[in-house]
């Protein structure tokens, strides 16, 4: 694998880590659940895609099925190699994702222990950014007064149910199928939901994460710790929370012990207010 790429699996203690990548600063922090002594079944990366290009991934293996572990680690370095191939075909980035994703999908597959995994991934060219679900794991692009301007949706009955209307995100966290996923990657009916350009302005944050912090961390709560300030001391305050609630330390609150993983990305100021203001 390049040198270029980071990879975090973080196996059995939390691994984060900081680098300057596709014109952006990237970061990103992994750490297996609190209450159990197997490994971290999150995979997570940050790919170059040429020097203002990027691709973010967020991988978790199935909880309950064989190997988890393996099926994210699977699916990640297949991506990054099937991207690495594309980038000396010059080949355009949206039909790289598209075939890496489904060259993980059979390399999953392939395994043929039945273990599988959710894996979301987020591109980013130049202020373009797209992203492409498959599973439970979310991606967010925030301003940094707060407004939510890319948000995926779920894979998962209460993910479309706030979709709908039905739920609002605070009754999701509570929600007795909060961990019914719908759509896994290493599936033969694996569907990719492909989602709208969006372009980054001054001081957006790109986030994206595992069930780990989605399930135990109100939406409003992540937006106001990642928003403004350096995205390492950012993840830190993200992650503290986190735990707080995986020990059921805060009363009412959701608290579901799991694998924790995150990335926070943002592109320089200056580059991003080069860009035509958006009407």
């Amino acid at each position: 694998m390049s040198d270029d790429v980071v990879l975090l699996e973080g196996a059995f203690q939390a691994e984060q880590r900081t680098a300057c990548i596709g014109g952006g600063i990237f970061s990103a922090f992994t750490c297996p659940s609190p209450d159990k002594d197997t490994e971290n079944e999150d995979t997570v990366a940050g790919i170059p895609y040429g020097p203002q290009a990027a691709v973010l991934i967020v991988a978790d293996g199935a909880g309950g099925l064989p190997a988890g572990k393996r099926a994210s680690l699977v699916a990640v370095t297949t991506l990054v190699e099937s991207l690495h191939a594309a980038m000396e075909e010059t080949m355009l980035l949206r039909t790289a994702i598209l075939n890496g994703i489904e060259a993980a999908n059979v390399a999953v597959q392939q395994l043929g222990n039945g273990s599988a995994t959710t894996c979301t991934v987020l591109t980013i060219e130049g202020l373009t950014v797209r992203a492409y679900q498959i599973g439970d794991s979310e991606a967010m692009v925030v301003g940094q007064r707060g407004v939510i301007r890319l948000q995926t949706t779920a894979h998962s009955p209460t993910g479309f149910a706030v979709e709908a209307g039905f739920l609002d995100e605070r009754e999701a966290l509570h929600h007795a199928e909060r961990h019914l996923v719908s759509n896994f990657l290493g599936t033969s009916d694996m569907r990719i939901d492909i989602g709208a350009e969006v372009t980054l302005r001054p001081r957006d944050t790109i986030l994206l994460a595992s069930d780990g912090l989605m399930d135990n961390v109100h939406v409003d709560e992540i937006i106001e710790r990642i928003r403004k300030g350096p995205i390492d001391v950012a993840i830190a305050r993200v992650v503290a929370l986190a735990n707080r609630r995986m020990d059921g330390a805060s009363a009412g609150q959701p608290s579901k012990p799991d694998d924790l993983s995150l990335i926070l990305f943002r592109k320089p100021y200056r580059l991003a207010a080069t860009q035509p203001p958006q009407i």
